[in-house]
């Protein structure tokens, strides 16, 4: 049987091997999406125009958020099915019930960290699959929302969170800047902290976890946790980009963002995955989207491009599956 410190050396030896494939992945990916963009921009040079490329940009922040949250339950060897509901959820309650913009943001991610905090819960303490136990919150929340509204639509903006969701400074989108610093912050947790040393270990090697006492039930809660605050705020910005609170807010994104994860360079094995290569993965799947709209294609045709890109990130996990 293994020491402690023959299993820490083993993992010690394994992570300079994942840090070379991630980043091959990674100059991989923007290769990729370099290449996207110079195509379109060929295609239709309106494409690389700074309006298009902010409004890129602007759209990819709420998508971001979720991604990076979506990343740290993949790494733990979850998933997260129930981040469109809290988007939702989380827009519809908060505007409905106050007016003021620091309260709205205040009580979305309140909203959102507690909802997480019931999934964390019910996968970590009560052993429920990952699977089940967030498709049932977002049922669960769905009811609520939809009881809550009526069915209509949710409450208003004020001006100054629009701003927020859509303004630039300097031509740089606000909310480029929040996803910029929630994406280092996480980043710094992953790279610098023990908690986010001990989140890669348990998704890398439960049992190599349990040996050295990590304690696997508060980082598995703590990975939920964050997934719910983050998309709790993706919801107040795609409603300040899209301009109106709805039910269906953030519909789609638990497969964008697990496809995006994947993709970006998380492992459904668990412990591994890139902030940098979850941002890349985002962008490109805004692009695309954008690339649709620009060549005046019909609508249908991003749900092509998301199957075709799950289709590509269950083929990018299976080859990750044999190494």
């Amino acid at each position: 049987m293994k020491t402690n410190q023959q299993v820490i050396f083993s993992l010690f030896v394994r992570s300079l091997t994942v840090k070379g494939r991630q980043q091959q992945e990674l100059l991989l990916l923007t290769f990729f999406l370099v290449i996207t963009w110079l195509v379109t921009a060929m295609i239709s040079p309106r494409f690389l125009s700074l309006d298009n490329i902010s409004d890129i940009l602007i759209q990819a922040a709420p998508l971001g958020f979720v991604v990076i949250g979506q990343m740290l339950v993949i790494m733990t060897r979850g998933l997260d099915l129930s981040v469109a509901s809290v988007m939702a959820t989380a827009a519809v309650l908060s505007t409905g019930v106050h007016e003021s913009t620091s309260m709205i943001v205040f009580l979305a991610v309140l909203l959102g960290t507690l909802i997480g905090g019931v999934n964390g819960y019910l996968v970590a303490y009560r052993g429920v699959t990952p699977f089940l136990a967030t498709l049932a919150t977002m049922i669960v929340l769905q009811g609520v929302r939809f009881a809550y509204t009526k069915g209509a639509p949710g409450g208003d903006l004020p001006e100054t969170f629009r701003w927020l969701a859509t303004g630039t400074l300097e031509r740089i989108p606000v909310s480029l800047m929040v996803l910029v610093v929630v994406a280092f912050s996480i980043h710094w947790f992953l790279s610098r902290t023990r908690l986010g040393y001990q989140l890669k270990l348990f998704g890398d090697n439960p049992k190599a976890a349990y040996m050295t006492a990590v304690p696997v039930k508060s980082v598995q809660m703590i990975t939920f946790i964050i997934s719910g605050l983050l998309a709790a705020l993706a919801g107040l910005f795609l409603v300040g980009y899209v301009g109106i609170v709805d039910n269906w807010t953030g519909q789609g994104y638990e497969l964008d963002s697990i496809a995006a994860a994947v993709i970006g360079g998380a492992s459904l094995r668990g412990g591994k995955g890139s902030v940098l290569g979850a941002l890349l993965a985002t962008l490109l799947l805004v692009s695309l989207f954008n690339v649709v709209v620009i060549l005046g294609l019909s609508v249908e045709f991003q749900l092509v491009i998301k199957g075709v890109l799950i289709i590509l990130a269950a083929a990018v996990y299976m080859s990750k599956s044999k190494d």
